[in-house]
């Protein structure tokens, strides 16, 4: 049986490690986040709720080597490196998929700024899933009128399905939710990491609704404001805000009068006063919804949510109130 990221994923893996995972069970397939191979160390696959070291055919623990991160690197430039200079700088490429293949090794610095990187040592390949539905529990409340969304900050730590909630809430507030009576609103995507609609040559591999348009690569804070003038966007979405230039970019789509839809790093709200940035978001109350994500029991699993202007508790996983506001 073909597991769904296969076809993405396995183009981009030396032959003898595709020929071990194919030897693994669906159960295990199913549940992989992500695929780690470093220099030295076992071959290590992330799962749901634990890590698996993948053995070889005598039973052992497969250890990476240095050949293997090379040929994954090979297979995903093309054997031309330089021309991802800008995404090495970042730490990760992103490829089709969405799926993003995160990268240590030695950096090169310039001007006290990192240049690239070179001496690759690690390779995190980040299975990128897409989960029709998975929003459902949130839009109700997220939907303010008919033609209006309520500004929300989706918030957890890394690996809980924040990327997986905000493409799903592009394609249904986008194409419209019947049962609500949601006709749907024109969505504009900043894509910065090539991870929300997982675009191949700018056009989007998953659904992000009908009326959406997507800058794809683009940083988060210039797109938004792009798209507030050449789309007119009456949502926008965007992942991991946390820069001076993103929180500006916010307030300014704001102020234009457009909904804004976002994600951050932090465990809670109070976490977030902590980052000297978005804090800014936090304490003038930009937001309407605060929407908190775990990955227990699975990732996407909303905690919280919460009506910033009252300090509302909407919805409590632990206690199982829901009141839609």
């Amino acid at each position: 049986m073909q597991i769904y990221w296969q076809e993405t994923i396995f183009p981009i893996l030396p032959s003898h490690i595709i020929g071990l995972l194919q030897k693994l069970s669906l159960n295990i397939l199913n549940q992989l986040s992500e695929i780690r191979i470093r220099v030295n160390q076992p071959l290590l696959l992330v799962l749901r709720n634990n890590d698996y070291a993948v053995t070889d055919n005598r039973g052992q623990n497969y250890i990476c080597d240095i050949s293997d991160v090379d040929k994954v690197l090979q297979l995903i430039t093309k054997n031309s490196l330089y021309t991802l200079e800008q995404e090495l700088k970042g730490g990760f490429i992103t490829i089709p998929g969405g799926h993003r293949v995160g990268l240590a090794g030695q950096a090169i610095v310039a001007g006290g700024k990192v240049k690239t990187l070179k001496n690759f040592s690690s390779v995190n390949i980040r299975i990128a899933r897409e989960v029709q539905g998975c929003a459902d529990s949130i839009v109700p409340y997220v939907i303010a009128t008919s033609q209006r969304i309520c500004n929300s900050l989706i918030i957890s730590p890394p690996r809980c399905g924040k990327t997986t909630i905000l493409r799903d809430l592009a394609r249904q507030l986008s194409t419209g939710i019947p049962k609500f009576k949601f006709t749907g609103v024109q969505v504009g995507i900043v894509d910065e990491r090539s991870e929300i609609a997982a675009c191949n040559r700018g056009v989007p591999t998953v659904n992000v609704g009908q009326r959406t348009d997507v800058l794809d690569g683009c940083p988060k804070a210039e797109g938004m404001l792009m798209l507030v003038r050449s789309m007119s966007p009456q949502l926008i979405i965007t992942d991991e805000i946390g820069r001076q230039e993103d929180v500006t970019a916010v307030q300014e789509a704001l102020n234009a009068g457009v909904n804004v839809i976002a994600s951050a790093h932090a465990a809670t709200v109070e976490e977030l006063l902590y980052r000297p940035f978005v804090r800014e978001l936090v304490e003038n109350k930009l937001f309407d919804r605060y929407v908190l994500l775990q990955d227990y029991p699975c990732p996407g699993t909303v905690t919280k949510v919460i009506e910033v202007k009252t300090n509302k508790l909407l919805f409590c996983l632990k206690t199982g109130v829901r009141v839609c506001g």
